[in-house]
């Protein structure tokens, strides 16, 4: 039993490595001409060897990809032209502000070719210093390949940072590549005429994966190979259970697996979004076994669409969930405001027709009130009214009928009577 748990842990512990890193996520990326890895590594390989200037933006929603592919290319091409790569890397939310931008492209360049860097350099000694880098690293036949990542950050205000480094890229001295990365489809758009006739205006835009992608993307990711260091025989009994089980359906091929896949990428079909979700899962393996089970697929969605919402109202006491039935039903009456005193009407209204033994104080009900409001179940109509007592400021519900009914069933010590009465309120 214990070299079994042994055996799994490893096994865990691979999947987990393989879940982090990029490179193997992403790899399979490079056995397709189509991919967009592919047309980036041609555009910026075919700069260098043929010592041109160029500029592309990579677009696409955050989480789908386009770091990975960026530094997977920029591994690639390091080991085919070591000496002839420099790279500098920005970032929109760190260094929009031109100053700081060219304080830092400066501070890198000095640290690539080991140079001393002066702190207390003015912005336009630090763009002539640029410029006269491009020049030399042209003549050196070295291509500097300029990474601005946020791009639509850096198309705002003057885009003195932009008009410079693409105006410097017009001269036959100079050897350099702009990559620029955004999650805002129209991040062209934002830049100045006299920017945008410097940019060359290709665009590689990166699509969430269809299911298919996916299924294949899971499958690469989960799939052990036989050169791990793992048992043979553990290998074979893992794969088979994910591709060849002995039943009649495999979880690949489960509808129950498709459903939960399917599910996911309607909230969220980026490829971040699904690393989660399986990281999760190699999570939940199941020790024992030592095999990843449907179970830990289920357990691994459940947990990614918890909602804090819900979590809650699953804790909440019963005079808690008599006052939001209360505002529940004030709000079915079309009452369009509403306080703590009109929700203690409708409680005690509730207490005569039913006869209940679930009565409380006014005292006890208001700090019941108070925790709904510190909770952010409810909270205030408006910000008018501050200096009245609390309650007397209108209140209204943060939360649908929806996940209040579904609060009620799963709570086990809500009353049959409250949920008699909100389901009868639901279907009148």
């Amino acid at each position: 039993m214990a070299a079994a748990a042994s055996v799994a842990s490893q096994a865990q512990a691979v999947l987990r490595g393989r879940l982090c890193d990029p490179g193997f996520v992403h790899s399979a990326l490079r056995s397709s001409p189509d991919t967009n890895y592919s047309k980036l590594k041609y555009l910026v390989a075919s700069s260098v060897s043929e010592a041109c200037n160029n500029s592309v933006l990579l677009l696409g929603p955050r989480g789908c990809g386009k770091a990975a592919v960026v530094d997977m290319v920029l591994e690639d091409l390091k080991k085919e032209h070591p000496d002839a790569i420099s790279v500098i890397r920005l970032n929109g939310m760190l260094h929009s502000d031109d100053n700081c931008a060219t304080k830092e492209i400066a501070r890198q360049l000095c640290l690539e070719h080991q140079l001393s860097f002066s702190k207390m350099a003015s912005s336009d000694d630090n763009t002539e210093f640029i410029i006269d880098m491009l020049r030399e690293c042209g003549l050196a036949h070295k291509t500097i390949l300029f990474i601005l990542e946020e791009f639509d950050l850096f198309a705002q205000g003057k885009q003195r940072l932009l008009y410079s480094l693409l105006d410097a890229m017009q001269s036959l001295t100079s050897q350099a590549v702009v990559i620029g990365v955004s999650c805002r489809l129209d991040a062209d758009q934002l830049l100045e005429k006299r920017v945008r006739s410097r940019f060359s205006h290709r665009k590689l835009l990166f699509v969430p994966s269809s299911l298919e992608d996916t299924q294949r993307l899971v499958e690469h990711l989960l799939i052990l190979a036989n050169n791990l260091g793992l048992p043979a025989n553990y290998i074979t009994d893992y794969n088979s259970r994910l591709t060849l089980s002995y039943t009649l359906q495999n979880i690949f091929s489960d509808k129950k697996f498709k459903g939960i896949l399917n599910s996911l990428m309607d909230a969220d079909a980026t490829t971040s979004s699904i690393l989660r979700f399986l990281f999760r899962a190699v999570s939940y393996m199941d020790m024992e076994s030592g095999y990843l089970s449907m179970e830990s697929f289920v357990k691994a969605c459940s947990s990614m669409q918890r909602q804090p919402k819900m979590d809650s109202l699953l804790d909440l006491s019963i005079l808690e969930l008599y006052i939001l039935v209360c505002m529940h039903r004030l709000e079915d009456k079309e009452q369009s405001s509403y306080n703590f005193t009109s929700i203690m009407k409708e409680y005690r209204s509730i207490q005569d027709a039913y006869k209940t033994s679930d009565k409380y104080a006014s005292t006890v009900c208001f700090r019941a009130f108070e925790h709904l409001l510190d909770r952010e179940l409810i909270s205030f109509g408006d910000n008018r009214g501050r200096n009245q007592a609390l309650e007397y400021r209108p209140v209204k519900l943060l939360v649908s009928s929806r996940e209040l009914a579904q609060s009620l069933k799963l709570n086990t010590t809500c009353p049959a009577v409250l949920q008699k009465l909100f389901d009868r309120e639901r279907y009148m």
